[in-house]
This record gives structure tokens, sequence and C-alpha cells, in this order.
């Protein structure tokens, strides 16, 4: 266990501080007119994506929802439409759930206490000292991926930080070392020196500013830390038959449990096989027809766990059935209003491919 004086953690802050007003980020669209809704938004999107990813999908979302209010007051289709593309979309949902209890318990305001914030969905220990500090100037300590591997480096810190033992010894480094005065431009310096200096595969170790405190330069161990991942078995094929159903201009979308895999986006019906294809529209629709076509293993998606080879089943329709207007999770829609929806990436793919009969 770490232990550091006062004058190590001085040192070590002052050097990161140094180098954060040389070289650190400041423009980005989060970090100008800063509200602690503008950051939480940035910080759940930052989440397993890329800055230069979310860039755009921030700007577009903050322009359709620009306050907790407009977020709250929002339906999740419209939430999730927003969200297409950037996946992990539980994201999407508890956002708006949050939101929402932002909106009821709090008059549309973010809460400042730590743990009022933590008590909101989808926000852990360190997205809310995030908020917190760069938002509220509040001094919290934050431990995302990048600052994880900058301390894993520094310290040699044993193990794969996905373990409870690693992470408990990198929250107490983090802890100790982050400053009572300036800990926004601290924070952002540690996520800006691993995302640009200390990087997974290419440190830059010639113009990091904490090689004098660098257990892992010192030894010349820096691709030892941090610990790799266990070796992961090889990832499962599963397959799907989408049923594509259209009548005239208007095709057949189905909303996907709010739990699981796409939850609670728009997509296309799923069935195992076409053996299948007769009882799900039987059941489903109060219909049968055989499918026009069967186009085989159209595309291939990788999910973190498996990977899923695409078929789809494309179905002409001579009326549209009945049953379909008694349900909420079944609706025909015209062909036109697609980019309404927020439809899985893949689906959406499938769809480019014109797949509809013209």
């Amino acid at each position: 266990m770490n232990c550091f004086s006062n004058k190590q953690k001085a040192d070590f802050s002052s050097s990161v501080l140094k180098w954060f007003d040389l070289h650190g980020r400041t423009q980005l669209p989060w970090q100008s007119n800063k509200t602690a809704y503008r950051v939480w938004l940035s910080e759940i999107m930052l989440q397993q994506t890329q800055v230069a990813t979310v860039i755009p999908y921030y700007q577009r979302f903050l322009k359709s929802f620009p306050t907790i209010q407009t977020l709250a007051d929002a339906s999740i289709d419209h939430v999730l439409q927003h969200w297409q593309g950037l996946g992990y979309y539980a994201r999407a949902r508890n956002l708006h759930c949050a939101a929402q209890i932002m909106r009821d318990k709090y008059q549309s305001e973010f809460p400042l206490e730590m743990s009022e914030v933590l008590a909101l969905p989808g926000i852990g220990r360190s997205t809310a000292g995030a908020i917190l500090t760069f938002a509220c100037n509040q001094s919290w300590p934050i431990l995302d991926g990048n600052v994880k591997r900058v301390l894993a480096r520094c310290y040699q810190v044993e193990g794969w930080y996905g373990t409870a033992k690693t992470m408990a010894e990198l929250w107490q480094i983090t802890e100790q070392l982050t400053p009572k005065t300036k800990a926004d431009d601290y924070n952002q310096a540690m996520m800006d020196l691993g995302a640009l200096v200390c990087t997974k595969s290419k440190p830059d170790c010639e113009n990091c500013p904490l090689t004098q405190s660098c257990d892992s330069f010192s030894n010349d161990t820096q691709y030892l830390y941090p610990g790799k991942k266990p070796n992961k078995k090889v990832k499962p094929k599963k397959q799907t038959l989408m049923l594509l159903h259209y009548y005239e201009n208007q095709l057949l979308l189905y909303r996907r449990p709010p739990v699981g895999i796409w939850g609670g986006l728009w997509s296309l019906p799923e069935v195992e096989s076409d053996q299948d294809l007769s009882e799900w529209q039987n059941q489903n629709l109060g219909y049968t027809t055989a499918p026009k076509e069967i186009k085989s293993d159209l595309l291939r998606h990788q999910f973190t766990h498996f990977s899923l080879d695409i078929s789809v089943a494309i179905i002409a329709l001579d009326h549209l059935p009945a049953r379909v207007s008694d349900t909420t999770d079944f609706k025909f829609i015209d062909q036109r209003a697609i980019p309404n929806y927020g439809l899985p990436t893949p689906v959406s793919k499938l769809l480019a491919l014109k797949l509809c009969v013209r």
C-alpha cells in the first residue's frame, strides 16, 4: 500500500499541473460554458467511447436536449434516436431516467452532494467525482481508464484493474494524490496524460512530466503495466434471422425489451431460423405468408462477448395485419420515417442496403 509524504503529493500535482498549462486539452465542447448537466452528459458519452467519436453526438444531443428538463420530458424513443451508433444503450436509458429523477426530486437541477449523485442511475464513483470537480468546483478523485493506466505505471500496481484488489489500490493512490485546489485542472490533466502521452501501446515517456515519479520508467517496465486482462475465451458465434415485413412503402419495426442487447431500441423482429417464421407470424401478426426471399449471412456484428451473423427474410404483405394495431411492441412505419427511430447500427446498415423492395 502506497503512502505519500506531503512533498511527494505536492511535487506530483505540481508536475501534472505545469504540463497541463502547456499541453492540456482546454477546447473540448464540454469545457466551455460548464454546467453540471453538460459535464454529466459528456462523462456518460465518454464511457467506452473515444473523444473524437463523442463530439458530434454530444453537440447534436445538446442541441435537442439543452437542459435537464428538456431531456426528462423527452420520450425515450427520441433520446435513443440521438444515441444511435454510440452503442452501450443502457447509458442513454440511465441518462433519461436520471434526468426524470432530477426533474421530480431536484427541480431539474443537478444535485451537489456526492451521496445524491451516486444514487442516480448510471453514475459511479469516478463519474460522480468528475462531474462535481469539473462543474461544481469541488475536489474529488477520479479513476477513468486513462488515469488508471498512468497510476498503474507510475507505481507499478500489480494485476489487472478489473479486479477488486487492484482497483482498491488505485483508488487509494488517486485519493492521496488529488490536490484540494485546482482539482479540476489536475483531473483533466491526468486524463489527458493517459490519452495523449501515457498511451496503451506506445507511451511517450520522453514527453511525460512524471518520469521522476514513475517506477516503471525507472525500471524500464512500462509495458508490464497495467496488468493485462486474463485471456479471453474465443468469442462464440450466434446466428439470427431478421424479418423484414413490408406493405407498399411501410415496414414493420419491433421495439426490443428495455433491458438486454439493444434495449429499448426499435429493430426488426427476429427468429432463430426460417423454420420458425410461420409460427412467429401466426402468433404475432395473425398472418401467414411465405418470404419473397431470404438473404443469408448479410452482416456480422461484433458484440463484446459474441459475434452475430445476421440473415434477413423479406416478406411482402398484401394487407396490414390488424393485430399489429393492438400492440405497442410492433409498428408499421413509412420508410421515409426510419431516421426518426432509434435503431441498432446493424439494422440501420441492413436497411441502408436497400433490402426493402422498391
